[in-house]
């Protein structure tokens, strides 16, 4: 009997976690238990097992010739160490490495060896992956480059404290157009030193994140005492990343006063239906005046009435200035794009940033309107028949707001405002990539389908059969009807909530 479960326990411990028997410290008596009820045996024959060292390793040889394990040999070694090294160029997090070798070895039915031997070769794989990132980066920059990276360590910036990198990354302030035109002025920066054109985009996102986030940890100071190759490679990545970082941020402080101007337009309107009361329109003439009185009181109530819907957008034009402070940069310095072939909204945005460059003051006749709503339309023309540039720019301003947020206008350079289709893989790394990508599904649309209608099938008969069977479920005049699920909340669930509510210290809102 002992040999029996001995053997059983030696199999699946080999199965999972993957060790042999002999390296496994203890197993739960749960565990011992589950497997002799199988057996039908005693789970305490276990304890006489293990008598002989000459026994077990007897039947591991069995076990390993019976179902085709192999020890962790040198060869092992080589082939776990390729893999890892393959995915450590997309990751390089040590535990989900770790967990990789795990997998990979279980997979090829490779007994484990010691945690020690695996921490080594992810170690290895590690260092591999990034002395190949590091090289790869830093050969691809000329002489120039190179220099004028090191002076980001070296230079301080129009003779501050701090260097030039510093500079580049200090934190964002508060949104505002004065904080737009910072960001910008560090993009141009960026854009100066040409990185993009280093050899980085054939490696994986994930890695440069990670890449990205380490580097931005580094002082100055630090970065300098690194080799040249790896000080180059950090510096690229994280000039490349932090640009598209200070892009996203920069839209995003367009976004902010974008609603900062509609909200002041809000509360305009607010105070001066506060001040000159709810119904000025109707009470123009609310009684019989003289001429004189009667002109000047229409010419008074001309000031104070406003449009019948109520609309705010009539008080903005006043705000226009507060925008032009930081848009003419924005436009000049963010780089909009669209997937259509033909955007008006595109063509709008070059008509300005044409008239932004040249001086010119009046909106040509033959501008592109058809994408700015109705609501904009209404304010768009002058009593004369031209168009008024201040609602025509900042209706342009809040559709490429809108367009952007929707993803139906991206932001060439940027990380969250990017080309939907620079999220998915290519076609050809498809190609490459789609034979070694362990699924869930098959990759194949016609399989994939065929076994999606199948299943889809299978259980529409099994319904058909024994609906009637099933509790809240009605099937009656062509319609299927589910009755309303009741709520099903544990008492000790109620009970958990209010003791966690009561960790929670009582303070005021305001301090919140």
């Amino acid at each position: 009997d002992e040999n029996k479960l001995g053997v059983a326990v030696q199999l699946a411990v080999l199965r999972f976690p993957g060790w042999p028997f002999t390296h496994v410290k203890s197993i739960p008596t749960s565990v011992i238990r589950y497997v002799a009820n199988q057996l039908e045996l005693n789970y305490s024959s276990i304890f006489n097992y293990p008598q002989r060292e000459n026994t077990l390793w007897a039947h591991l040889k069995e076990i390993r010739e019976k179902y085709e394990y192999s020890s962790f040999t040198d060869e092992k070694y080589k082939i776990t160490f390729n893999h890892i090294f393959k995915i450590s160029l997309e990751n390089e997090d040590a535990l989900h490495l770790i967990n990789v070798c795990l997998n990979f070895l279980r997979a090829n039915k490779i007994i484990l060896p010691a945690i020690t031997t695996l921490e080594k070769i992810v170690w290895e794989a590690k260092l591999e992956a990034e002395k190949v990132l590091m090289d790869t980066v830093s050969d691809s920059l000329t002489a120039e480059q190179k220099e004028s990276l090191d002076n980001l360590l070296l230079i301080s910036y129009e003779n501050s404290n701090k260097t030039t990198l510093g500079w580049l990354k200090e934190p964002v302030g508060f949104p505002s157009p004065d904080t737009f035109l910072s960001i910008a002025e560090k993009i141009e920066y960026i854009r100066t030193l040409n990185v993009e054109s280093t050899s980085i985009n054939h490696f994986h996102p994930q890695r440069l994140s990670q890449t990205y986030r380490l580097a931005l940890r580094y002082e100055p100071y630090a970065l300098r005492d690194f080799k040249d190759s790896k000080r180059y490679a950090l510096l690229v990545i994280l000039l490349i990343n932090l640009s598209k970082d200070l892009i996203d941020k920069a839209f995003d402080i367009h976004h902010r006063q974008m609603l900062t101007l509609f909200s002041k337009g809000r509360k305009t309107q607010e105070q001066i239906q506060q001040q000159n009361g709810k119904k000025l329109n109707e009470k123009v003439l609310d009684k019989i005046f003289g001429w004189d009185s009667f002109v000047s009181s229409v010419e008074e109530a001309q000031g104070l009435a406003r449009p019948i819907d109520f609309d705010y957008l009539d008080l903005l034009q006043t705000k226009f200035y507060f925008l032009r402070r930081y848009t003419p940069t924005l436009l000049r310095v963010l780089e909009f794009t669209s997937t259509k072939t033909k955007e008006p909204l595109i063509d709008a945005i070059s008509v300005i940033k044409e008239l932004n460059q040249t001086g010119k003051r009046k909106i040509p006749l033959d501008v592109p309107i058809e994408f700015i709503s109705k609501r904009w339309k209404k304010y768009l023309y002058d009593e004369d028949g031209s168009i008024n540039r201040h609602y025509y720019e900042m209706a342009v301003l809040e559709e490429l707001r809108e367009h952007v947020k929707s993803g139906d206008i991206s932001i060439t350079g940027s990380k969250q405002y990017m080309d939907f289709e620079e999220y998915i893989l290519s076609k050809d790394a498809w190609e490459k990539r789609k034979i070694n990508i362990d699924l869930a599904v098959d990759v194949s649309y016609e399989v994939f389908m065929k076994e999606r209608i199948e299943s889809l099938n299978t259980r529409l008969k099994w319904f058909s059969k024994n609906f009637h069977q099933l509790k809240g479920v009605s099937f009656s005049n062509g319609k299927l009807s589910l009755s309303r699920l009741e709520k099903d909340f544990p008492e000790e669930a109620k009970k958990l909530s209010s003791s966690l509510y009561q960790l929670i210290p009582r303070i005021k809102l305001t301090e919140l």
